[in-house]
């Protein structure tokens, strides 16, 4: 059938919290019902960011904090996945570079199909400063990309 040569295997849907987070999960969860294969929430801590902090040490219990609140998080939307149809949906924190994760490491380690992420989680200034991770995404990926409005 050619439909299998078209159907996406393995969604994958990194969220960082923003506003745009609910509406990427419950379009993700929709491609990933229609296509039958099993949907990956990704939240990135980006080590840059917290490792840059003044030249301080991070400790491990500001670690184990920022674990917990991505889990957390990243539980709140895989029960909107669910709720919108999504039967297998996994949960996944990563520390390194939001960019190359998305981009790279993560569909080569699980066969992702489909990387579905947010126009822009970042304010004006933070794109100025950081890049896009979604510019990044989209000219690095050796996946498909769909940009969520």
């Amino acid at each position: 059938m050619a439909e299998d040569k078209i159907a996406y295997k393995n969604i994958l849907a990194p969220i960082d919290g923003s506003k745009i987070s609910s509406v990427i999960i419950e379009k993700a969860a929709a491609v990933a019902v229609r296509n039958q294969t099993a949907l990956d929430l990704l939240y990135v801590i980006d080590t840059n960011s917290i490792s840059g902090l003044a030249g301080m040490s991070i400790s491990g219990d500001v670690v184990y904090q920022l674990v917990q609140d991505a889990e957390e998080k990243l539980t709140k939307f895989a029960q909107i996945a669910r709720d919108n149809g999504a039967e297998q949906v996994n949960i996944h924190v990563r520390f390194g570079s939001p960019k190359t994760v998305i981009a790279r490491d993560f569909p080569r380690d699980h066969d992702t199909g489909l990387i579905m992420l947010g126009k822009s989680g970042l304010n004006t200034l933070e794109r100025i400063l950081v890049g896009s991770v979604t510019s990044f995404v989209v000219q690095n990926a050796k996946t498909d990309v769909l940009i969520v409005q």
